[in-house]
């Protein structure tokens, strides 16, 4: 495969964390908006029943009568989920109410943590020649997190930097082993990012030492630091690079857009 042929197709980011509150969807609207700002196309697809994501880029209740309930479900045309964003080359598929009843109606079907994976390999998906396709998952190890790790490549995970940070990280890198093992070969790990880091901090950097020490090169280098921007930027519905883009979370997150990027172009290489 030459890096072209691997440009055309779309490299699936699944951003989780089972902790809530480590800057998921922050990391997911701020990194897609980065990637999207550097000229790829890029896709959102919200998987969290909350819908934080959806708000966060303007996304209305009113325009989300299809869904990413209805993506996993198979009802309706995919190309009419998705919804364009004020961000040019970024899309999203939001998510309703309806997700949260995703887990049970798809535990009854047969293949049901494959709903993910197929929906993407539809003409109209395919069709939409999207270079990265980031996966906003719940805070929780569920069926909806496990259809994300069977259709991605890689799974970014955001880390606060606080005392427990470490707690939980362990369960899901054996969740990923187990799917790797069981249903996704490929599935690897794209890395971890330190947020809501604050330098003046002592634990905070603290952390980051045990984290860097036990994670080794699967850490940015990239940190997202505490930011007074970045929380406000979802009560405006637009990412930090187009609230304020000159700030603090703006340029972090542009940096991160690089080195995931790289990453991108170090393994299309690694296919010829």
């Amino acid at each position: 495969m030459t890096l072209d042929s691997a440009k055309a197709t779309p490299r699936v980011i699944a951003v989780t964390n089972q902790k809530g509150g480590v800057g998921k969807t922050t990391t997911t609207i701020n990194l897609a908006a980065a990637l999207a700002e550097q000229g790829h196309k890029t896709l959102i697809i919200d998987l969290d029943p909350q819908g934080n994501a959806s708000t966060g880029l303007g996304i209305e209740l009113k325009d989300r009568a299809l869904s990413t309930y209805d993506l996993l479900l198979g009802n309706g045309p995919h190309a009419d989920m998705l919804r364009a964003t004020t961000v040019k080359n970024l899309s999203i598929i939001p998510a309703n109410a309806d997700l949260a009843s995703a887990d049970l109606d798809l535990s009854a079907r047969s293949g049901r943590m494959m709903a993910l994976k197929g929906a993407l390999q539809t003409p109209e998906i395919e069709a939409s020649r999207f270079d990265y396709i980031l996966v906003d998952c719940p805070p929780s190890l569920s069926l909806l997190t496990l259809n994300a790790l069977v259709a991605c490549n890689t799974v970014l995970v955001p880390l606060q930097a606080e005392f427990f940070a470490l707690e939980g990280l362990s369960q899901l890198l054996l969740t990923i082993r187990e799917v790797r093992q069981n249903a996704n070969p490929d599935l690897r790990l794209e890395g971890i990012v330190i947020t809501m880091f604050d330098g003046r901090n002592r634990l905070a950097q603290q952390v980051e030492e045990d984290v860097r020490k036990a994670m080794g090169v699967l850490v940015f280098k990239t940190r997202i630091p505490r930011n007074v921007r970045l929380s406000e930027a979802p009560s405006f519905a637009v990412p930090v690079l187009v609230y304020d883009t000159l700030s603090k979370g703006s340029k972090a997150y542009r940096a991160l857009a690089i080195e995931v990027d790289k990453q991108r172009q170090i393994a299309g290489r690694g296919n010829r």
